[in-house]
């Protein structure tokens, strides 16, 4: 969904008087599956990207005010989305969820969860992108999937856009050599 600044415009002259309630569920609407798609690409995880989203619009629902049109709303709901998904991995329950992801025995049967991810993963190309590190995976899905430029990116990821650059050449690097790999049977 692309969107039109015009859409929006009017966040930047909000008051007091403002229906939040409504302009949160009209933001929701129009971003809501970004910013779950987006959580869920770094976290790899239905439920944290079903937390990371519902975090996500509690901040915009109390930021609305502080929107300054600096950015699209677009850019501006998905930075809010990557920062707070690294606070999230940051926190202990991440890291303990995630310690007892890595200790599972690997004998055990696939999970229920990883056999929903393994369905809505058929495409091959979706499941090459979700291989790489976040700093890679990031790049290609803001880019490919939401269609932002350099710029929006490196605001979002807060880099500078020689580094997005250098970021997205690296992952289309390693999205080729899986391809290569693959088609060789190698994989």
């Amino acid at each position: 969904m692309l969107e039109s600044k015009v859409d929006f415009e009017y966040l930047k002259y909000l008051s007091e008087s403002s229906d939040k309630k409504a302009i949160l569920e009209e933001l929701m609407t129009a971003y809501g599956k970004d910013v779950w798609n987006y959580a869920y690409s770094i976290t790899r995880k239905w439920d944290q990207a079903d937390d990371i989203t519902q975090e996500v619009f509690i901040k915009v629902y109390r930021n609305l005010y502080t929107f300054r049109s600096e950015s699209s709303v677009k850019t501006w709901s998905l930075a809010i989305t990557r920062n707070t998904t690294l606070d999230f991995k940051r926190a202990a329950f991440y890291r303990k969820v995630t310690l007892l992801d890595f200790i599972a025995p690997s004998g055990e049967q696939k999970s229920t969860e990883q056999e929903v991810i393994d369905k809505f993963a058929v495409n091959d190309m979706w499941r090459m992108v979700l291989k790489p590190p976040v700093k890679y995976r990031e790049v290609l899905i803001l880019y490919a999937h939401y269609q932002l430029s350099m710029k929006e990116m490196a605001q979002i990821l807060n880099v500078t856009e020689g580094t997005v650059k250098s970021r997205l050449f690296h992952a289309r690097n390693k999205i080729s050599k899986m391809k290569e790999s693959r088609s060789l049977g190698s994989d």
